[in-house]
């Protein structure tokens, strides 16, 4: 009679990373055109994880982040490919609700490979996962034209009344931190900012406050509010 596989062994496993990477990468491409499956869920998440993660699962997951995600978010979770987000420091409950709208493939953005990828988590690998990317240290990016930043603060700060665009501080904090439910964006990829606004904007990611946000912004205002965000610490 076969030995019982324990939890770990059924999980994904550094040692079948190229193969997941080949896999990711044909649904990556399948996937590109794809319209949205679902409504990404909005509102307050449930707490991400546990009270206790235990150490096998604390192991694990840190094996994944390294072996797997790093290849794409960097090893520590500060992405240096802009057009993958910087993950380094970000709220656990926030990385938990994403992860699980991959798994789930409600989350509107058609992002094949996180589909792939995120099918192979279960629920204790994923608060894992968030808690070490919410404990490493977060990266500021390079400092953009110093008029583009200047202007990009005034919209996150007040919002541009005029337009109905509300301040995206009210949200994501003054210092653009966020909270345990609004995403930290100090520090993010201009190029990855960007293509999220364009994906509220047109209901890929269809996420009502945020499509009610990103609606009226034109495309140098987009620019300038995603160049002052990689500027911050």
């Amino acid at each position: 009679m076969r030995n019982s596989e324990t939890k770990v062994d059924r999980r994904l496993t550094a040692s079948s990373v190229p193969a997941v990477l080949v896999l990711l990468g044909a649904a990556a491409i399948a996937g590109a055109g794809s319209p949205a499956v679902a409504a990404e869920p909005a509102g307050a998440t449930q707490p991400a994880a546990a009270t206790q993660i235990d150490a096998a699962t604390q192991i694990h997951a840190q094996r994944i982040a390294v072996a797997v995600c790093g290849t794409c978010h960097g090893q520590q979770g500060n992405s240096t490919q802009p057009k993958f987000p910087r993950l380094a420091g970000q709220h656990a409950n926030y990385l938990a609700a994403q992860l699980k709208a991959f798994r789930s493939q409600s989350r509107g953005d058609p992002i094949g490979y996180m589909w792939g990828m995120a099918a192979e988590l279960d629920d204790d690998t994923i608060a894992a996962l968030a808690a070490y990317y919410a404990a490493q240290k977060p990266e500021s990016g390079p400092r953009a034209d110093q008029a583009a930043i200047t202007r990009g603060r005034e919209i996150y700060d007040h919002g541009i009344t005029a337009e109905g665009v509300p301040a995206c501080s009210s949200c994501h904090g003054a210092d653009a931190h966020g909270t345990q439910d609004y995403p930290r964006l100090a520090g993010q990829h201009e190029q990855y900012v960007l293509k999220q606004l364009g994906s509220f904007q047109s209901n890929m990611r269809n996420v009502a406050i945020m499509h009610g946000v990103a609606l009226n912004l034109r495309s140098p205002e987009m620019q300038s509010v995603a160049a002052y965000l990689q500027s911050q610490p």
